[in-house]
């Protein structure tokens, strides 16, 4: 058997050289790199700079606004004026920031650019206090300035110490909304809104009146899950924590009719917690009031027969009629 393997073995060693001979004889064939002109380089890179200018093109026509506004919605309500008056504030701002970065970030390259027959190396460390203290001081006093000014108008906004013209209690539930208007003593109560492709979806949406140039309070309470009570027009919302109750106040500046959701995710049927608004005059506010009298919806929604109990305190935010009996302060 060991002879053998020898045998073999250099019958291998005798048929090497051949077969190393043969392996070197094959040509290889080497497909050069393509390396990018600079004309092709520079279609790339405006190619790209299209694309961009395209696709946020597309995007900006989806906007509901104008330049005049920031691409907002129109605003129908004074918080809407806060809001609006903040955001384009704050943009103009950032382009003024962003309008001297982008000049330095030129500026350097071209400043200080390798010149012709210069092959020194530049100073690789060097220390400047006065533009590292600018470079500290700017960005703390931006947002300073961008603090006081959000503070100022959340302030005004989360504002119910003024008396109301209206009070209209808001009970979020899944996946719909119930409305006390308390002044009137009726009520609307809603389902929440098949999204099935099938015609008539808006007129199963709960609609809530209310009248223009007032002000009006809404008193959010939750009966299951946190939800968010938003009406884009009026640019504000409010979250409704379960077991609390929020206040807001708004006050109409036009008639129209606007959409109303939740604006927090809540469950299955998120999408379909819809809910329409229409501000009217104060003759057709009434007319509406008396037709939801007519229609036997008479009182209040109790807020309370809730899965979370109210924290001690808040029940004294909640109207009385909105309230079953046993609540003690």
């Amino acid at each position: 058997m060991g002879t053998t393997v020898s045998v073999e073995n250099s019958e291998l060693l005798e048929r090497a050289p051949a077969l190393v001979g043969t392996r070197s004889e094959r040509k290889v064939h080497v497909v050069p790199q393509h390396v990018d002109t600079p004309v092709v380089t520079r279609r790339r890179r405006w190619a790209r700079v299209l694309g961009i200018a395209a696709v946020s093109a597309v995007a900006l026509t989806g906007c509901q606004g104008k330049l005049s506004n920031g691409f907002l919605p129109e605003a129908v309500s004074n918080t809407g004026d806060i809001v609006t008056q903040l955001w384009i504030g704050g943009w103009i701002a950032v382009l003024a920031v962003g309008v001297i970065t982008w000049g330095l970030m030129l500026y350097a390259p071209i400043r200080f650019r390798q010149r012709k027959g210069d092959d020194t190396l530049p100073v690789q460390l060097r220390y400047n206090i006065p533009v590292e203290l600018l470079y500290t001081i700017i960005p703390i006093f931006m947002v300073a300035v961008f603090f006081y000014y959000t503070a100022r108008d959340e302030a005004e906004l989360t504002d119910v110490s003024a008396k109301p013209d209206v009070t209209i209690s808001v009970v979020a539930k899944q996946w719909s909304w119930d409305f006390n208007y308390v002044d009137s003593n009726v009520y609307e109560s809603g389902v929440h809104t098949q999204l099935n492709g099938e015609p008539g979806a808006r007129a199963q949406m709960p609609v809530l009146y209310l009248p223009v140039n007032k002000r009006i309070e809404f008193v959010l309470n939750a009966r299951d899950v946190i939800h968010s009570f938003w009406v884009p027009a009026f640019l504000t919302k409010l979250d409704i924590i379960p077991g609390k109750t929020n206040r807001m106040q708004v006050v109409t500046q036009q008639e129209g009719e606007f959409q109303g959701k939740c604006a927090e995710l809540c469950g299955a049927y998120h999408s379909e917690m819809l809910f329409m608004v229409e501000v009217v005059s104060q003759e057709e506010y009434d007319k509406q009031m008396a037709h939801l009298a007519e229609i036997g919806q008479k009182g209040q929604i109790p807020v309370d027969a809730s899965r979370e109990k109210l924290v001690r305190g808040d029940e004294t935010l909640v109207p009385g009629p909105a309230l079953t009996e046993g609540i003690t302060p």
